[in-house]
């Protein structure tokens, strides 16, 4: 294939493949992944709420559902870091709303070969379909179908750029995507209590996403800066992905602050992706940050445990996207519906007021079709 610079005769994995595959993974992973789905599990599952029903006024009764979206497109990377945690963290929540077709593209090696672990979460969570296809031209073959991948209504998951730039643009086409993405971003904000190394690390295992990814430490300590410098450069000195962090270090900061008050305005105009508060009070602190995907309270909540296995989703509004979006949760794969059943006395009731309502807006056939019906129960019960 011209993209994925790889000849593949059937770009469907097979129920063969996905078994060699489950085959060659450790136990130690495969308890480890078992664990994750069953924490992710768990949080998602909580979120399901029941229908709701009120009755508005006296025989007028409404109520709102969820319904799943039918059919889910999952976009999974598989180059330099294949993402498998991520096919956990959408898969799971989509089956337990009761989406009924699950599709998840994921680019190949230059053997063709999809990794194992994508594929053994992929068979543990019940993907329907695996297609060995990667970069734009999944997302577009997600969004308008083709032999080999069958046409989703929403599409999930993350990528490079472009991978970004075709979710936005089968946006403005009417198919429906997770949320705005852009590079990865952790805000840590420390004070004296912090544990140097903890910062040093929460803020690496951003960087080492992408040399686009943003990491930033807020402090009201300057010897905890520097002690959290020192650490990044010892850190560094033996990470495989070395490189790609100090990219992003080189447009990352630490700013240092006098007060609480100012770290808690700066998080919530920054809107971050993570946020980490490795400080004496967080709870306290915590109900105070307003924009933010997701939130880490102390010192033992570093940011890894949520990317991978704690329970909450860590698919994330990035670029300031936080200020208005929310992470991915139950809510994400489902569509609320209302309903409303009015008897002869509720449209007695509300009627009136909507024919007002609807003449003085100047819609006339909506006014009329209240009052054909108080018409008719007037001329059936006698009341000429």
């Amino acid at each position: 294939m011209e993209y994925d610079h790889v000849q593949i005769d059937n770009l469907v994995v097979s129920p063969e493949e996905i078994q060699y595959a489950c085959e060659q993974l450790s136990e130690g992973l495969k308890n480890a992944i078992h664990l994750a789905a069953e924490n992710i599990r768990k949080f998602h599952a909580a979120q399901i709420g029941s229908p709701l029903e009120v009755e508005t006024m006296p025989g007028v009764v409404c109520q709102r559902k969820s319904v799943p979206i039918e059919k889910i497109g999952l976009y999974i990377p598989g180059g330099t870091a294949p993402l498998f945690s991520t096919v956990l963290m959408l898969a799971i929540p989509a089956k337990l709303s009761g989406c009924k077709e699950l599709v998840l593209c994921t680019p190949p090696n230059k053997s063709g070969k999809i990794h194992a672990a994508i594929l053994y979460c992929a068979q543990l969570t019940g993907i329907d379909r695996v297609v060995k296809v990667g970069g734009a031209q999944a997302i577009a073959a997600l969004a308008y179908g083709t032999e080999s991948v069958p046409q989703v209504y929403k599409i999930f998951g993350p990528g490079n750029q472009y991978v970004t730039a075709a979710k936005q643009i089968v946006a403005e086409k009417g198919i429906a995507i997770d949320l705005p993405a852009g590079p990865s971003e952790v805000a840590v904000f420390a004070d004296d209590t912090a544990i140097p190394e903890f910062v040093a690390t929460d803020l690496l295992s951003q960087a080492e996403h992408g040399g686009d990814s943003q990491v930033i430490m807020i402090t009201t300590s300057e010897k905890m800066a520097n002690s959290v410098m020192a650490s990044i450069n010892e850190h560094l000195l033996d990470l495989p992905r070395k490189k790609i962090a100090e990219k992003a270090l080189e447009e990352s900061t630490i700013i240092i602050i006098d007060t609480e008050a100012e770290a808690v305005d700066i998080l919530n105009q920054y809107a971050a992706e993570h946020v980490i508060l490795a400080i004496k009070n967080p709870d306290e602190v915590a109900g105070k940050i307003i924009n933010a995907g997701s939130v880490f309270l102390g010192n033992y909540s570093p940011e890894s445990a949520g990317d991978y296995a704690s329970g909450p989703n860590h698919t994330l509004p990035t670029n300031k996207a936080a200020l208005a979006y929310s992470g991915v949760s139950i809510d994400s794969f489902v569509k609320k519906i209302t309903y409303q059943k009015l008897s002869e006395a509720g449209i007695q009731k509300v009627g009136p007021a909507v024919a007002k309502m609807a003449a003085a807006e100047g819609l006339m056939a909506h006014k009329r079709a209240i009052t054909v019906r108080l018409d008719y129960l007037k001329k059936r019960n006698g009341n000429k």
